[in-house]
């Protein structure tokens, strides 16, 4: 705690000249110290009782947490954690909580506008526009009957699943267990995953990256899908091998995919997902709506609101397997 009884907060990755939007509310709550970059972050945390991870990067926090003897809780600014976990944090008592619930809704907005694309041919059309070409004739598909799996059906599956079906597409979903899920319906375990995708028109992977879910779009997962399957990727890109997805839509294994994640980001100039006709790459920004910001720093505000007078705390993240518990 400062002199005056409040919580000691280290806001990283922001200065005081430039801080998160919307922050003014947690200055009357408690007393920020800005860390703008990795020399600032040890003196910042060594007496916070809590970090904003606003726009820190995991080794800036790995480097100084030995440092951080009270603390007690970390928000992070996203909603997948796994640029934030490390070794040490998930061994401690460090309650980590993450921004669930802000990006569910524009990112399955985003899958949605990336099926009806594809489905609809309307890539090629903007492909066609840039070199002045003018192809008629040409027959589509409806979205309309079309079979969706979801991989990883957490807050962002669900809402990716009801507007699909809006659509008059057919739903089914993955996960680490079986289950039934009062949005979904029937989720299959992991022992039901290829099989799924053998039914599926397009693929929305939709997985938060741990040990599990490492590389698992594989050589094998994309062979089990169709020939005319579009994968689409919403999650992680380490939960893809991105060699295996060019493999795959070279060979004509899968007929293409829309991706907004990358094993490496930026995408290096040298991928060949760039060039290929079939793939549409989106910079990561399928999330980033004009209000994003904004909001992040509201479930901060709020968090923290509940961390002085020591209620639960929202959107609790799960450090043993890296994404949201309550």
């Amino acid at each position: 705690m400062s002199g005056d009884g409040r919580p000691v907060v280290s806001v990283l990755g922001a200065t005081v000249d430039e801080p998160p939007p919307g922050i003014e509310p947690a200055q009357e709550l408690a007393d920020l110290r800005y860390a703008g970059g990795h020399d600032d972050v040890a003196g910042a945390i060594a007496d916070a009782d809590a970090i904003f991870s606003w726009g820190g990067r995991r080794a800036w926090l790995e480097d100084a947490f030995a440092t951080a003897t009270r603390l007690r809780w970390i928000q992070a600014a996203s909603d997948g954690v796994d640029g934030l976990l490390f070794p040490a944090l998930a061994a401690s008592d460090v309650v980590v909580t993450n921004a669930r619930g802000i990006f569910d809704d524009p990112i399955a907005e985003w899958a949605i506008a990336a099926m009806v694309a594809f489905t609809t041919g309307l890539h090629t059309s903007v492909v066609d526009q840039t070199r002045g070409v003018w192809t008629d004739g040409r027959r589509r598909d409806r979205v309309a009957g079309q079979h969706l799996v979801i991989v990883g059906p957490g807050p962002i599956g669900r809402a990716t699943a009801t507007r699909a079906r809006a659509l008059g597409m057919t739903v089914e979903a993955v996960g680490r267990s079986q289950r039934t899920d009062e949005v979904l319906g029937p989720v299959a375990g992991p022992e039901g995953f290829h099989a799924a995708l053998g039914r599926a028109d397009h693929v929305v992977d939709a997985l938060p990256l741990t040990e599990a879910t490492r590389a698992m779009f594989d050589a094998s997962a994309f062979g089990a899908m169709r020939s005319t399957a579009h994968f689409v990727n919403i999650g992680r890109g380490a939960t893809v091998d991105e060699d295996a997805l060019i493999d795959a839509i070279r060979s004509g294994a899968v007929a293409g995919a829309s991706l907004d994640v990358f094993v490496q980001e930026p995408l290096p100039p040298e991928s060949p997902l760039w060039s290929m006709p079939t793939v549409t790459v989106s910079p990561h920004i399928s999330g980033d709506v004009h209000d994003w910001e904004e909001a992040v720093v509201g479930v901060f505000v709020d968090n923290l609101r509940r961390f002085v007078v020591g209620d639960p705390l929202r959107n609790r993240v799960d450090v043993r397997v890296g994404f949201g518990v309550g």
